[in-house]
């Protein structure tokens, strides 16, 4: 795993605990009140990408997430005070997996906007 984190930006270590343990919770705190998530995928092309706004969406978002009995790996994330992004992988019981990039703006210390590209098997 490649982690690089300057500033005093988001944490990526805890970021990165917190995925690995499919902590929803934590994962919410990591934004701000007021970001935004555009999520693009098989099932969100890029013209109506997935919108979550604000951290009760986003947070539901996570619980569904983390709910699930996925592992979660990030074997690459950059972090500074004014961005983090990462790599994510996810394995499902039969085997299935999830890539997922994701690419963030932070303020003070808190993600503001990220978009997500996921693809699956």
């Amino acid at each position: 795993m490649t982690t690089t984190t300057t500033g005093a930006g988001v944490d990526g270590t805890a970021l990165i605990a917190a995925t690995t343990r499919r902590d929803a919770a934590t994962l919410t705190a990591f934004y701000a009140g007021d970001a935004v998530i555009n999520v693009v995928d098989r099932d969100h092309p890029p013209a109506s990408p997935l919108v979550l706004i604000g951290t009760e969406e986003i947070g539901a978002y996570f619980r569904d997430i983390c709910g699930r009995d996925i592992v979660h790996t990030v074997p690459q994330l950059v972090a500074d005070a004014n961005g983090v992004a990462f790599e994510q992988h996810c394995r499902y019981p039969e085997g299935n997996s999830v890539t997922c990039l994701a690419v963030s703006t932070v303020r003070d210390g808190k993600i503001i906007r990220q978009t997500i590209a996921q693809a699956w098997d």
